[in-house]
């Protein structure tokens, strides 16, 4: 069987109804509706670089399977030139979400000018990505303050931009506090309530800063 048959074979159409509402700008009729433990067993049973050369994919799972792929390859070169050769397909935020390499955690010094270029992309998914690449690999140990300047300094006005906006400065605030807050104060209206938002909804934020951000930055 091909991959597209098993896909298809493992359909589940109430859930493809569903996860049709979940990622509305994706068109309906590439969603064939698989479940994500289904995805990943599948994942397991396919050769990475003979699917990789099969771009562009038919169907929503086909791109959730290569992001899938990438997240657990081990040899970073390799990856870093797959992901830069799959990201002008990803249309949606949560193939752009899964796609999280691990071996990226290991390489951050040599990833850092790729990032930067990612959030200079004119392609949504491509900024969105660098965003969280930044929010998953460099609030620890490979922090440095000029980040949070880096995704401050994007003004666009797609929504999934925003939102990953928010939701790095919100775990930012959670692991560099002291760093990050005269930056928020710098954030467009929107994103700078949103971050507030989900740092207040976290539970590694402290009380005493979720106070604070309500009563002297959300306004």
């Amino acid at each position: 069987m091909t991959i597209e048959e098993r896909l298809l074979a493992l359909q589940d159409l109430k859930y493809r109804d569903f996860h049709r509402r979940l990622v509305p700008n994706v068109d309906a009729d590439s969603i064939i509706g698989v479940r994500m433990p289904q995805l990943r067993a599948l994942a397991k049973e396919i050769e990475p670089l003979a699917f990789f050369e099969t771009l562009p994919h038919r169907y929503y799972e086909e791109n959730q399977l290569h992001a899938i792929l990438l997240s657990g390859m081990k040899d970073f070169a390799c990856c870093l030139q797959e992901v830069e050769r799959f990201l002008p397909y990803v249309d949606n935020w949560a193939t752009c979400d899964g796609l999280r390499p691990r071996c990226f955690a290991k390489h951050t010094d040599e990833l850092q000018p790729f990032v930067q270029r990612w959030l200079a992309s004119e392609h949504e998914y491509t900024v969105r990505f660098g965003i969280g690449v930044l929010e998953a690999f460099f609030l620890d140990k490979a922090f440095l303050p000029e980040q949070l300047q880096w995704v401050a300094a994007i003004r666009r006005e797609e929504y999934y931009i925003k939102m990953m906006q928010a939701w790095y400065f919100a775990t930012a605030l959670a692991k560099q506090w002291d760093a990050t807050l005269p930056v928020i104060r710098t954030l467009p209206d929107w994103v700078r309530r949103k971050t507030i938002q989900k740092a207040c909804e976290s539970f590694r934020v402290p009380q005493e800063h979720k106070d604070y951000l309500r009563s002297s930055i959300a306004r």
